[in-house]
This record gives structure tokens, sequence and C-alpha cells, in this order.
């Protein structure tokens, strides 16, 4: 039986697979940068929403413990980058370069700060470089578009 920890750095490397392949298509297939950049940030709120999904089972079992986070604040994150994910979608791409950057940082940020009780040490350093890759992504899909755009 596989350990939850190398199953999760798989799943998560894996993961990573569509952004790098995105960014990569951008710069060396630039006639298709359109359809390109579209499934970049397509994928970008797939992976969004999933991510804040985490915290809705989670403020389920904080109900009957003391935490220092409530089950209330712990759904309404969730429900924030759920949302931004998904109004993300409607935006323009300048104004999607940087909502994904922003909501990705800030995501990390929520674990890293107010769940880090929650999460076995490896998960948060796993997330770390995980989003570390993901926002060179978004930063790099957001300076070809400007580049390209400008």
């Amino acid at each position: 039986m596989i350990a939850v920890a190398r199953l999760a750095i798989v799943v998560g490397i894996a993961g990573l697979l569509p952004f790098l392949a995105a960014i990569l298509g951008l710069f060396m297939m630039p006639a298709k940068s359109v359809a390109i950049i579209s499934y970049f940030y397509l994928y970008s709120a797939g992976i969004l929403a999933f991510m804040a999904g985490i915290y809705w089972p989670l403020a389920m079992q904080l109900e009957n413990r003391c935490y220092p986070i409530s089950p209330l604040v712990t759904m309404l994150l969730s429900q924030v980058f759920f949302v931004s994910a998904g109004i993300g979608l409607l935006l323009p791409v300048a104004a999607q370069t940087v909502l994904y950057t922003v909501a990705y940082m800030g995501l990390y940020l929520v674990d890293a700060r107010w769940m880090r009780g929650y999460w076995p040490q490896w998960y948060l350093k796993l997330r770390l470089v995980l989003t570390a890759i993901v926002l060179l992504c978004q930063v790099a899909a957001g300076t070809w578009f400007f580049m390209t755009h400008a």
C-alpha cells in the first residue's frame, strides 16, 4: 500500500504538468496562444476550486473540537476561493493574470498561517513547492500576455 504522503507527492507533481505544458506551449507555439492561455486559466480555475474544497470537510470536523479557527470561517474561506475561481473565468485575460496569482498566493498563506495546525508538516512543505511552481507559471503566463498584448 502506498503512503498518503507519497501519493500526495505523485498527484501533486502530476497536477503541475498541465501548468508547465501550457507555459511551454505559449512560448513554443505562439500561433496557438489564444487556445493555450484559455486552457491555462481554465485549469487554474479548476485547481483553485479543487484546493478550496478541502476547507469544507475540514469545517465539518471542527464543530465538536476546539481549534483557533471556527467552522464558519473555514467554510467562508472555501467559498471565497471557489467563487474567485469561477469569477476569474468571466474576466478578461489581463485580470485573470492578477486574480489567479493573488488567489494561489492567498490560498497558500491561509494554509501556512491559519491552518498550519491542521496539516502534517510534510503537506505544508509539499504545498510550498507546488505553490511556488504554480505561482511561477502564473507570473510567466502573465508576463507572456502583457509582452504580447502591450
